[in-house]
C-alpha cells in the first residue's frame, strides 16, 4: 500500500503562485500515474491533472495554461505547480497514485483509476 504526503498549501492572494507536492513511499513509484484532485466546500472532489508513467499529462480545462504538473521519479515525488490563481481555485488538494502499473489516464478522470490518496493540503486564494 502506497503512502501519500502532501505539502506546500496555503493562503495566496489572487494572480500568486503556490507549488503543491506529494511525495510518496511504499512501492515503486515509476512504474505509476499520479493525479491532483481538488475539493472545495459543498462541492464534489474534481479531477486537476494527471501525470502518467510516461510523463504524459491531462488538465481540467480552467487550469490549463496556469498549473503544471510534474514528475520527479528519483525522488518518488509528483508536483503541481499553480500560477495566475484565482479565487475559485481554493479548496482542499488531494494527491492520487494510479491504481494500475503502467496504466495510462484517458478523458474523463475517473477516481476510480486511482487507489491511494493523500489527506490533502489546503490552498485558500483571496481577492
Amino acid at each position: 500500500q502506497v503512502q501519500l504526503v502532501e505539502s506546500g498549501g496555503g493562503l495566496v492572494q489572487a494572480g500568486g503562485s503556490l507549488r503543491l507536492s506529494c511525495t510518496a513511499s511504499g512501492r515503486t513509484f515509476s512504474r505509476y500515474g499520479m493525479g491532483w484532485f481538488r475539493q472545495a466546500p459543498g462541492k464534489e472532489r474534481e479531477f486537476v491533472a494527471t501525470i502518467d508513467w510516461t510523463g504524459t499529462t491531462i488538465y481540467k480545462d480552467s487550469v490549463k495554461g496556469r498549473f503544471t504538473v510534474s514528475r520527479d521519479d528519483a525522488k518518488n515525488m509528483v508536483s503541481l505547480q499553480m500560477n495566475s490563481l484565482k479565487p475559485e481555485d481554493t479548496a482542499v488538494y488531494y494527491c492520487a497514485s494510479g491504481a494500475r502499473t503502467y496504466g495510462l489516464f484517458r478523458q474523463p478522470i475517473d477516481e476510480t483509476d486511482f487507489g491511494s490518496w493523500g489527506q490533502g493540503t489546503q490552498v485558500t486564494v483571496s481577492s
